[in-house]
């Protein structure tokens, strides 16, 4: 079997090469991937994409705020229908069942 000093890896996540001591683990060499620049018109459009990809979730948070609004009164109102029902029995702390 051969005895290695140092090895390469490739990182899963960022596929940076990375050459490590096999004796100590300690990284001696790190080689970032190249990054493709892309062309200004690209940057451009990316960024028109990502501004309508907030103004949909934007308008989505909106809408689901409305709809809180109502569903929030809905449960109040039944909460009261309820308290009206039970307003004849005394109140029972849970903590003074102990």
């Amino acid at each position: 079997m051969e005895n290695l000093e140092k090895f390469s890896i490739i990182c899963p996540c960022c596929e940076a090469a990375m050459t490590i001591d096999a004796k100590t683990g300690a990284i001696l060499a790190h080689a970032e991937k190249e990054k493709k620049l892309g062309s200004f018109e690209d940057l451009k459009n990316d960024l028109v994409k990502q501004k309508e990809q907030r103004e949909n979730i934007f308008a989505q948070e909106m809408s689901s705020q409305k709809d809180r609004q109502r569903i929030l009164e809905e449960k109040f109102q039944e909460a009261l229908k309820r308290a009206d029902t039970d307003s004849d029995k005394p109140f029972r702390n849970p903590l003074d069942l102990d």
